[in-house]
């Protein structure tokens, strides 16, 4: 790891605390690590603070305030990590009970992702990484109706056309020489 920062969290504002919490304990199985009111310049406001990991007092934080009426979700994506496609299949068998909706499952060559809108229409990603590295942009639809073995199959064959493709670990390679961290 780079030496001086490292990601931690991120926070949003929301309009239903209670819907938002139970979405991202429910389906995504954070934990409330806290949960309180604080003032700010507009008044009173929630906060729910959210982890999967002991080591990170919270890696989401959900705060009330978000406006009725929205122009523009600033949001892009909030992307998670999953431990293996396994879990990925798992989560996207239950996303549309969970209350997700705009469910997609693609790839980018370097990962098998699934984006999907949280109940407030906020932008998630569910992926895993790939053992490959392809030039990005690039996103296709894959199917989850085919087994591992053929889903991750189809994909490197498709992977393999692509520009830039080559084996993850001679991309981070690249990236440590890039970063200065040799």
């Amino acid at each position: 790891m780079q030496a001086g920062l490292s990601f931690s969290h991120v926070g949003f504002y929301v309009q239903d605390i209670d819907k938002m919490e139970q979405f991202y304990q429910g389906l995504l199985g954070f934990f409330v690590t806290d949960r309180g009111t604080l003032s700010g310049p507009s008044g009173e406001f929630k906060l729910v603070f959210l982890s999967r990991d002991p080591d990170e007092h919270h890696q989401i934080v959900l705060a009330t305030g978000k406006p009725d009426s929205v122009s523009f979700n600033v949001i892009n994506q909030i992307s998670l990590r999953a431990d293996s496609l396994d879990t990925l299949r798992d989560l996207y068998d239950k996303l549309a009970e969970a209350g997700a909706s705009d469910i997609q499952p693609v790839t980018h060559g370097n990962a098998i992702s699934v984006y999907l809108r949280d109940p407030e229409g906020n932008r998630l990603e569910l992926f895993i990484d790939t053992p490959w590295y392809v030039d990005q942009p690039m996103r296709v639809p894959v199917d989850f109706r085919q087994s591992n073995d053929e889903l991750m199959q189809s994909v490197e064959a498709h992977a393999r056309q692509l520009p830039g493709f080559q084996p993850r670990s001679q991309w981070r390679a690249r990236m440590v020489q890039l970063m200065g961290m040799e």
